[in-house]
């Protein structure tokens, strides 16, 4: 189909659905193509090729660094695991010497302050007593 053909196919209005522009053709290897064309469309396939294997690199980046921050997050976790573990064995071994030789000797202290305040009230109603003595005993000599 020549140009004059379309051109004169679309102003017949024959088919307004199918409207060809006087650039557009089908492609026939023995017809003459317009180099600007080849060349602008060339461009525009290696320009596409090249930003969809931009983004295809950015994806498979962004998978690489997810399964890096997997993989940290992963050995992060076991060691703070580890690390919990031995805190509550440290923490239970704690307790039993707690309870094995330090409570016994909290109970020798509270008992021992018991009777350190049982001796100090004693203390104090010996010193009253004697000092009533005292007195007595000067009343009695002066009399």
């Amino acid at each position: 189909m020549s140009e004059e053909d379309v051109a004169k196919w679309a102003k017949d209005g024959q088919n307004k659905e199918l409207f060809m522009s006087p650039s557009c053709s089908s492609f026939e290897m023995l017809d003459p193509h317009d180099p600007v064309i080849s060349r602008l469309a060339t461009q525009l396939f290696k320009k596409t090729n090249d930003y969809l294997q931009g983004e295809m690199a950015a994806g498979q980046d962004h998978y690489n660094l997810l399964e890096e921050i997997n993989r940290l997050a992963i050995t992060k976790y076991a060691d703070l695991k580890n690390l919990t573990v031995n805190l509550s064995k440290t923490l239970n071994e704690y307790n039993e010497m707690y309870n094995s030789q330090i409570k016994p000797l909290l109970l020798q202290i509270d008992q021992i302050d018991a009777q350190v305040s049982q001796f100090e009230a004693n203390a104090y109603r010996l010193d009253s007593y004697t000092k009533q003595l005292k007195a007595r005993f000067k009343e009695l000599e002066e009399k």
